[in-house]
This record gives C-alpha cells, sequence and structure tokens, in this order.
C-alpha cells in the first residue's frame, strides 16, 4: 500500500512539473483582491445609506423647528399662516449647530429647507485610498394651520 501511495505522488509530481509548493497563482491574488473590494463597497456602501438615513433625520427635524417660527403678527392681525423667513432660518440652523452637523437653512413665507451635508469614513475602502463617501440629505417643512391629513 505504501509502495502505491509513493507512485502515485511521484506520477502526479511528473504530471505536473514538479513541486508546487508555496507557489500562489496570479488568479488567487486576483481573487481575494475582488473579494475584498466587493465586502468594502457592501460594507462601506451600507454605512454610508445609515448616514444618510441619519443625516435627513435631523434635516426633517430642523426643518420642522424652522417651520414652528411664524410671524406672529400676521397671524394675530390676519389668520395668515406666514413664517418670519429670518427667524425660521436661524431656528433650523441653530437645530444643525445643536445636533453637531453641518448644512445650510433657507426659509420663505411658506417653507422651511435644510440640507444637510456629512461625511461618511470608510472602513474596508481605506485599503485602496477612499477615506470617506460624502453624503447629503435635504428635507423641507411647511408650516400649516390646522390638521390636514386623513379623516379631516
Amino acid at each position: 500500500m505504501k509502495d502505491r501511495l509513493h507512485e502515485l505522488v511521484r506520477w502526479v509530481s511528473q504530471r505536473t512539473g514538479g513541486s508546487d509548493a508555496g507557489q500562489v497563482t496570479p488568479f488567487v491574488v486576483l481573487l481575494s483582491v475582488a473579494l475584498i473590494a466587493v465586502a468594502g463597497l457592501v460594507l462601506d456602501a451600507g454605512l454610508a445609506i445609515a448616514a444618510k438615513v441619519q443625516a435627513l433625520g435631523i434635516a426633517e427635524s430642523a426643518a420642522r423647528a424652522g417651520a414652528q417660527q411664524l410671524d406672529l403678527y400676521a397671524y394675530r392681525t390676519t389668520g395668515a399662516t406666514r413664517l418670519d423667513p429670518g427667524r425660521a432660518a436661524a431656528t433650523a440652523r441653530s437645530w444643525l449647530a445643536s445636533a453637531g452637523l453641518a448644512g445650510d437653512a433657507t426659509a420663505t413665507a411658506t417653507t422651511v429647507t435644510v440640507t444637510v451635508r456629512r461625511t461618511s469614513r470608510t472602513q474596508v475602502l481605506q485599503l485602496v485610498g477612499v477615506g470617506g463617501l460624502n453624503v447629503s440629505a435635504t428635507a423641507t417643512a411647511t408650516a400649516v394651520h390646522g390638521v390636514t391629513g386623513p379623516n379631516t
């Protein structure tokens, strides 16, 4: 039995060109790099999407806070629901600052629009030189009087 095993090893060694101990084929190297790249895209893209969702939530909150800044004189004298654009934008920017995020806030007499920008740090894609992915989210809130949803 031992002789047959040695004979088989000798035959395989002759057919394959000798010993290949310690050799790594370029295919394995390329396949490993490709797998790391795909894993990086999956992980880091997921983290970027999560950062975008969080940025959108903060933008919506800031816009709602700004939309509460009514022009009280106009509301009390005419009953018109109108924003004080300066105070609305300042309140939205203040909300962003308290959340620790950078962004823009603009307001008109009827709406507040907030845009949040942030960078999601990458975990795996740093290996190929991508240090972060930029994400942004924009939300708009409108000042309304009364309930305007279903069953009203």
